[in-house]
């Protein structure tokens, strides 16, 4: 009786892994095909002509660019200097040093000549008590504010309150922007007329690229299998998913590192949120605000103004940061599980919403659940073993062969990497990902879910080594 259960069950479960893949396999095909479409669409474009003639109009936006920095003294002078020469019109950089145990102040103090200012804060959202304020004497538009730690999300919205500008832009600490970055993801904004609230840019990883005074002087691959990984993860999620979802208004996340706000949108929706997936659930709140207020407003991602950011090149610093990814994943999620299938939320409720939670948060579990049929399977024998081949096909054709093709898009459309041999290693260790990365992410992320239920809280500790000098 117990063995008839058994393969009963152990029946049960290999299907409907393999339902599942089938079906997310579909949605990623149309997701492919729809972002294909997307990117030549764009890429027939002159598009270096339109930036150029947004320099010299008047009527371009002014920005205001927020950088958090916490213990960031290795990356933040690399970093802020990229931000101070790049292509804009009108702009302010201001640093938000949320209480960092390093000298993080102190270097930014004697590279950038900073003074203690007067000046009177208007707190349109709540944050910590905020110490100082400095500015540079060297760049009138560089501003630091030094703070209590209170964590990413407080230190946005201290930068939010001292802000001048309509429009801001959060960038992490360890950053580098292309001179152009600016331009391509303002223009549209200003095009829409103020119809886009927000717009998110390209993540790449820094790693293995020359840097040099806070600019990115040539682009190269890391030799770290680790890194190499996570560039092809990046094309994948940036290229392939966010195109698509972008296309029809449903992007439920613009990156951290790299994404423009309207300043008077996020703040009636109440600024960030203290949680570890700030970012999407920033932009999760601002769709429901769109829905509750019957406007067509807008957030895009555009695919070509490029952010450099340093990439974890240790297995301990990776699982944290994917285990804190997934926490956030589910907080934004669950903080908003009311917009679930809810027609009241149009298309997000009824497509965006429940792709995040079946596809993204359950898909860690399913995997599992996949790994856990195949190792069974070659264990009993039989008729298993054969349906275990199929499902372990699937997943190679789910996890590699889709990241190829995003490696084709980006050579395709961005070509980022200017060398033959950096995209032939892209395949090859594309190839490779079903058998040994994607296991690991998979177990960290749902090692992020039993954090939930023990409900732990915090980013933990993170390594930087400061590839932005």
């Amino acid at each position: 009786m117990w063995n008839s259960v058994w393969h009963l069950l152990l029946s049960i479960c290999g299907w409907a892994v393999f339902a599942y893949m089938i079906f997310v396999l579909c949605f990623y095909f149309m997701m492919f095909i729809i972002s294909a479409f997307q990117l030549r669409k764009q890429y027939q474009l002159n598009d270096e002509e339109p930036y150029e003639d947004l320099l010299a109009v008047s009527y371009t936006t002014p920005l205001s660019i927020l950088v958090p920095a916490y213990n960031e003294s290795v990356g933040i002078i690399g970093s802020v200097r990229s931000l101070l020469g790049i292509e804009y019109p009108e702009y302010e950089v201001i640093v938000v040093n949320d209480g960092s145990s390093d000298d993080t102040l102190e270097k930014l103090i004697e590279e950038f000549s900073l003074v203690k200012m007067n000046r009177v804060v208007r707190k349109q959202v709540e944050t910590k008590e905020v110490k100082a304020v400095y500015r540079s004497k060297l760049y009138d538009y560089l501003y630091v504010v030094d703070k209590q730690n209170g964590g990413k999300s407080d230190a946005l919205n201290a930068g939010i309150n001292l802000s001048n500008y309509p429009y801001f832009c959060s960038i992490d600490g360890d950053s580098v922007l292309e001179r152009d970055a600016f331009l391509k993801v303002m223009k549209p904004i200003i095009d829409s007329d103020g119809e886009v609230i927000a717009s998110g840019g390209s993540i790449r990883i820094a790693n293995g690229c020359k840097i040099e005074n806070g600019a990115v002087v040539s682009i190269g691959l890391d030799t770290q299998p680790l890194v190499v990984m996570q560039i092809i993860e990046y094309l994948r999620a940036f290229l392939m998913g966010r195109i698509g979802l972008s296309r029809h208004n449903l992007l439920l996340i613009v990156s951290g590192a790299f994404g423009v706000f309207s300043k008077r949108w996020v703040i009636e929706a109440g600024g960030y949120s203290h949680t570890v997936g700030e970012d999407m659930e920033l932009v999760v709140r601002l769709h429901r605000l769109i829905k509750q207020k019957k406007t067509n407003n807008q957030i895009v991602y555009i695919p070509d103004p490029v952010c450099w950011t340093e990439a974890p090149d240790e297995i301990k610093y990776l699982r944290r940061q994917r285990n804190r990814w997934h926490r956030g994943l589910f907080d934004s999620l669950w903080k908003h599980k009311e917009m679930l299938f809810n027609p009241r939320y149009g298309s997000i409720g009824m497509i965006s919403m429940p792709y995040f939670v079946f596809i993204e948060l359950i898909g860690p579990v399913m995997e599992m659940l996949g790994y856990l049929f195949i190792v069974i399977s070659l264990v009993v024998g039989g008729i298993y073993v054969e349906f275990a081949y199929l499902l372990f096909l699937l997943m190679v054709v789910y996890g590699s062969l889709y990241s190829m093709a995003a490696v084709l898009l980006e050579e395709w459309s961005l070509r980022k990497y200017p060398r033959v041999s950096d995209i032939a290693k892209l395949f090859v260790f594309s190839l490779t990902e079903s058998f040994w990365y994607r296991p690991l992410t998979v177990i960290w992320r749902c090692h992020g879910l039993l954090d939930v239920i023990r409900n732990k809280k915090g980013w933990g500790d993170m390594q930087r080594k400061g590839v932005s000098q």
